[in-house]
Order: C-alpha cells, then sequence, then structure tokens
C-alpha cells in the first residue's frame, strides 16, 4: 500500500471542493482497464461525501473554501483522506493507496503571481504546499484568450517557489483541466497535452515543460459534474449566480456521471522510478 499528501490547488471557482465532494461520494469509478473503489477514511471527508449528496444532488452549489473567519490559517483546513482500491478486470490482484488531500482557497493560487502583494497568510499557505506533500493537483478551468498569460505567469513563480524549496526534482504535478464538460473542450479531453493545453495554454504547457522533468509532469482532464449521456453530450451543468458570482450546478443529478476524477490521484500516488507502465490506468 502506497500513502502520501497532496495538495489541490488553483484558481477561485476551478472547482477544487466540488471535486473533492465527489471524490468522496462515488463509490465506485471506472477508469479504463480497471475499477477503483474509493472509501472515506475520516470524518472531514465522510461530511464532504453528505454535502454531496445534500447539496450538490439538490442542484445547489458548495460554499467555496476562503480565508476569513473559518480559515485563519493554513491549520484551519481540513484534511480530506481517501483509502483507494485498484482492481483490474481481467485477474484478482489489487493495488490500494491512501491519499490525504488539502484544499487552498484560490486567492492563494492567484498570490503566487504577485510576489509584494502576498499577506503573511498567503507565505504561510505557499509554504506547506511544498512540505511533507508527494505532489500538487493544479486545476486550471480557463481556456478563453489572455487566460494562458495569466496562468503562465503563476506557473513561472510557482516553480521558482519550487525550486527555492528544494523540490524541483521530486515534487509531482498533475496539471488538470477541470470543468471538461464545457461543449468547446469536451472532445479534446482524450489527449488533453495535446488537445486541450497545447491549444488554448501553450506558453503555460512550454513552461511546464521546460522547467519540470517529464517523470514527474502530466496533463489530465476531468469533469466533476460530466455531461448527459453518452448519446447526449451536453454538460450536465448550469450557470447560476450567487450574488454576484458565478457559481455551476448539476442540472440532472440522476445523470450524475462525473469523468475522470481517479486518473490523476492514481498518478500522483505512484513513486516517478515505478515506470510508465505501472502509472497507465
Amino acid at each position: 500500500m502506497t500513502s502520501g499528501n497532496i495538495v489541490v490547488i488553483g484558481p477561485t471557482a476551478a472547482g477544487k471542493t466540488t471535486y473533492l465532494a465527489a471524490l468522496s461520494y462515488f463509490k465506485e469509478h471506472k477508469q479504463g482497464k480497471k475499477l477503483f473503489t474509493v472509501n472515506p477514511q475520516n470524518p472531514a471527508t465522510r461530511i464532504l461525501a453528505e454535502k454531496a449528496e445534500n447539496i450538490l444532488k439538490q442542484a445547489a452549489d458548495l460554499d467555496r473554501t476562503v480565508i476569513g473567519q473559518e480559515i485563519e490559517s493554513v491549520d484551519d483546513l481540513p484534511f480530506y483522506s481517501f483509502g483507494i482500491t485498484a482492481k483490474p478486470y481481467w485477474y484478482s490482484s489489487t493495488e490500494t493507496f491512501q491519499l490525504t488531500a488539502r484544499d487552498y482557497p484560490g486567492e492563494v493560487f492567484e498570490a503566487i503571481a504577485s510576489p509584494s502583494a502576498r499577506k503573511p497568510i498567503h507565505e504561510d499557505f505557499i509554504n506547506e504546499c511544498f512540505t511533507d506533500v508527494i505532489g500538487c493537483l493544479i486545476m486550471l478551468t480557463g481556456w478563453e484568450p489572455g487566460t494562458d498569460n495569466f496562468y503562465n505567469r503563476i506557473m513561472k513563480q510557482f516553480l521558482k517557489l519550487m525550486d527555492e524549496r528544494g523540490r524541483s526534482q521530486n515534487l509531482k504535478l498533475a496539471i488538470v483541466m477541470s470543468k471538461c464538460e464545457r461543449g468547446e473542450i469536451w472532445p479534446g479531453r482524450l489527449d488533453p497535452e495535446i488537445d486541450l493545453f497545447g491549444v488554448h495554454l501553450r506558453e503555460t504547457t512550454k513552461t511546464l515543460r521546460e522547467k519540470v522533468i517529464p517523470q514527474n509532469l502530466r496533463f489530465f482532464a476531468l469533469s466533476t459534474f460530466g455531461v448527459l449521456g453518452r448519446d447526449n453530450p451536453r454538460p450536465n451543468r448550469e450557470d447560476r449566480m450567487k450574488g454576484e458570482e458565478p457559481a455551476s450546478v448539476i442540472r440532472e443529478p440522476n445523470s450524475w456521471q462525473p469523468y475522470n476524477l481517479i486518473e490523476p490521484l492514481y498518478w500522483l500516488s505512484k513513486k516517478p522510478n515505478q515506470g510508465a507502465k505501472n502509472e497507465s490506468v
């Protein structure tokens, strides 16, 4: 059994909390040639699963993770712990791994781009991001013109921080295009490095390829809400306003089928020297 801590980080409204809620709620995931079983391991994760049932499945949205009254320091962030079993379809042996994740507020990711504007609490979060973790799941959601420059600026600073803390050789980065149910990018989900990142986030992708050793970098696409069905690939999601902020909710709760929640975690759980053959799902 392998185990490790990871950080889930990305801009505001990238779907980080919703992703972890869906991961804790759905107990089985068919992924490629394997069947994955997910078991919440601690009270915080089980509460998150209940929120998926009582909030997401009722076509409402979860509160965002923000710095404020409830989160005044990195120690206030809950740990979400998952025990995951992978079983190939064609023989009976299984492998298990346990991951513990923290969901970072979006403003921490955005503060990385501007060192002079960071507050002490941002520095605390950033330092924790590189301490006692095996990898980062970095969720990006924008693909529109101009987004690439913003992400590229952040990733250059992130990689600089990673190097300054001695993690450039031993920290895995799973770069994820979230919310890939959107019609404009859904067709590119099967080869996201080429058809999503290589098309819409070219400069960000170039920076990552140049500065991260290949065995520590992988690109993914996922969708927490998924599409309405195999023959109806419209997004199973509605966009609304919550106050002055945009929010997304499930359109058809009975058709809720996430896409590719497990693959980034499975890859992060593997040691780089285990090889590409063992990392494939």
